[in-house]
């Protein structure tokens, strides 16, 4: 067999290298780069070894760990997992601070290799820099944080350990039902230990998505339980897009009458403006959507994880003869609440059931009815987004301006705060995976760094970012990282001078104003951000406008500019779209000095009778 010397981390970014694609026809390399922040305990090994490929395998540089995970995050999601991103930081904090990443791309199913640095396997100079020990076991790192947050974890600590390592790391990655994060840790010394690799294990390998199509017997109880139905409801999640089943969808829908709600991550599945798409569905849904949810006696959930925003806390569904179908290519979320379970790729599921259902229609008087109901929410929110002349305008009627001056076809993303809710709600999106959510695990200061990721997956489109002030405190570095690499955003910023959506939660679980807006948090003096000037100072084209009319003329401009564009534009910390949404479970306290929260745990405690417990 012949052989070739190289070093642990030569053969990982050679073998990364040589990992391959397709997509729409074409051979691409899967891994669209690496994201690398070097210290001591990688620049010397993984560093050198990425300087080696920088031509096959492109080298970015970022600002904060978190944020390069979070861009590497987007530009999957972007991809539609069809693509991949590493990120590579020495021992220490940058290590840790790549755990927050991990759990996101862990809860939201995406594809992440982390490739942090590690301790010593020799141990011969321990505690070397940076390292955390354990008293009571001299086998722990800092990097076992990652342990829970990963889908396949391993410590290289012998050079020759990579070869199974990254076969199951690939296998991870690019297996739709075990889809998630793989955290390599990496041993200082070891990285820049040598070995005789095979040369076997530096060929080129073409990686496609399987597609698993039903088992038979799932496949005739699941047709016969939609043959019964009389008010079936088709939940679309994230996988549909993952699956690019969005046509397959559309195709299935209209052969049945079946109308379609979309979750968080499953929005943009079918185009706003299909008849048969009622929007967002659970807590942040609307009214059309959530009332077809109450009455359904059948629930098609394709690709969801059905996590509480979308159930209501489990309060939503509340046809006591309902059937819920599990569409999913894992397992452990197509059985959730009893599930019928129909175990398959969510394209190759849909056409299959189509086939298999062929000739059955839900009754057009359920069709008909969804198709009203979605004119009537079409009304409220268009009066929800409307322009106004009010000095501190609505997130709704920022969202409208945007949406007026933007178009359908933009790449729209966001993540926490208050946003998520009205742009789920509000946001008509024109094509699948145009609206981009990260609303999973719901991390602020996603949104600028994920907002960079997937314009690196979609160079050709308009990326516009939705962010309020909180969230771009957390984490902005990256627009200086957007600015250098010449991948334009649009980022509209609203500020209302704390966190809002918080805020609103705690006033309406009965606390008081507390901690939340920087009015309401200990200070000796309000802080004057000028956050224009702060963008600005990265690079940035900025300006802030005080009013709707002027933010629409500020995108205007926006679209023309030639780098990351900021505007800010100040909105009132206190309104929500009252029409539409639900109930959701956050627990008000039993005892309390306060009128306000005894008051709202009366109301919390009607509510909680509403659930369906294991249904």
């Amino acid at each position: 067999m012949k052989t070739i010397r190289l070093t642990m981390a030569q053969a990982l970014t050679r073998y990364l290298a040589r990992q391959m694609t397709e997509i729409d026809g074409e051979k691409v390399p899967l891994f669209g780069g690496v994201w690398a922040i070097f210290g001591h305990g990688n620049v010397a090994g993984i560093g050198e070894a990425l300087y080696q490929v920088r031509d096959e395998l492109p080298t970015y540089r970022a600002h904060n760990e978190q944020a390069m995970a979070h861009a590497a995050i987007a530009y999957a999601k972007a991809s539609f997992r069809r693509r991949i991103m590493a990120a590579t930081t020495s021992i220490g904090p940058g290590a840790t601070n790549l755990v927050t990443a991990a759990a996101l791309a862990h809860v939201n199913r995406l594809p992440l290799l982390l490739l942090p640095g590690d301790v010593f396997a020799n141990r011969i100079p321990d505690p070397v820099l940076q390292q955390v020990e354990d008293f009571g076991d001299g086998t722990v790192s800092a990097n076992d944080c990652f342990r829970p947050v990963s889908r396949y974890f391993d410590r290289i600590t012998r050079p020759e350990q990579i070869v199974p390592a990254l076969a199951r790391a690939m296998q991870v990655l690019t297996d739709p039902a075990e889809c998630g994060p793989v955290t390599l840790a990496l041993c200082q010394d070891v990285q820049a230990e040598a070995y005789d690799y095979p040369e076997t294990f530096f060929e080129e390998r073409l990686r496609t998505p399987r597609r698993p199509r039903p088992d038979l017997a799932e496949l005739k109880h699941v047709a016969d339980a939609l043959r019964r139905a009389n008010k079936p409801l088709v939940v679309a999640g994230g996988g549909v897009l993952y699956s690019q089943a969005s046509p397959a969808l559309a195709r299935f829908v209209e052969a049945t009458g079946i109308p379609v709600c979309e979750t968080q991550g499953g929005k943009s599945s079918l185009p706003d403006d299909h008849p048969l798409n009622m929007g967002a569905v659970g807590v942040t849904g609307t009214s059309a959507a959530n009332r077809m949810a109450e009455e359904a006696d059948l629930v098609l959930a394709i690709g969801t994880r059905l996590q509480d925003f979308t159930t209501g806390s489990w309060a939503l569904f509340k046809n006591s003869g309902k059937t819920i179908v599990g569409l999913n290519i894992q397992p452990f979320d197509a059985g959730k609440h009893k599930a019928l379970t129909l175990v398959a790729d969510a394209r190759e599921g849909l056409e299959e059931l189509e086939k298999a259902a062929e000739g059955w229609a839900a009754p057009a008087a359920w069709t008909e009815d969804a198709k009203g109901g979605k004119a009537e929410w079409r009304k409220a929110a268009a009066e929800a987004t409307a322009a106004t002349n009010t000095a501190l305008p609505s997130d709704a009627q920022v969202i409208g301006a945007v949406q007026r001056a933007m178009g359908s076809d933009v790449t729209l993303l966001h993540a926490a705060g208050g946003l998520p809710g009205e742009l789920h709600k509000l946001w008509q999106a024109g094509k699948p995976g145009s609206y981009h959510a990260e609303y999973g695990y719901s991390c602020m200061g996603y949104e600028i760094a994920g907002g960079l990721g997937a314009k690196m997956a979609r160079s050709g489109e308009e990326v516009v970012v939705m962010v309020g002030d909180g969230s771009y405190l957390m984490l902005n570095s990256e627009i200086a990282t957007s600015v250098m690499l010449g991948l334009k955003l649009v980022i509209v910023l609203l500020d209302n001078r704390g966190y809002g959506c918080i805020n609103r939660l705690q006033m309406g679980t009965g606390g008081a104003n507390f901690n939340n807006l920087l009015k309401d948090a200990r200070h000796e003096l309000l802080p004057e951000i000028d956050f224009a000037a702060h963008a600005a100072s990265l690079g940035a084209i900025a300006e802030k406008v005080t009013s709707i009319a002027d933010l629409e003329a500020a995108l205007g401009r926006a679209k023309k500019n030639a780098r990351t564009t900021v505007v800010v534009i100040e909105t009132d910390p206190l309104i929500s779209t009252e029409a539409g949404g639900h109930w959701w479970d956050v627990a008000v306290p039993e005892v309390s000095s306060r009128k306000e929260v005894e008051k709202a745990r009366k109301t919390y405690e009607d509510k909680v009778k509403l659930q369906r417990v294991g249904d």
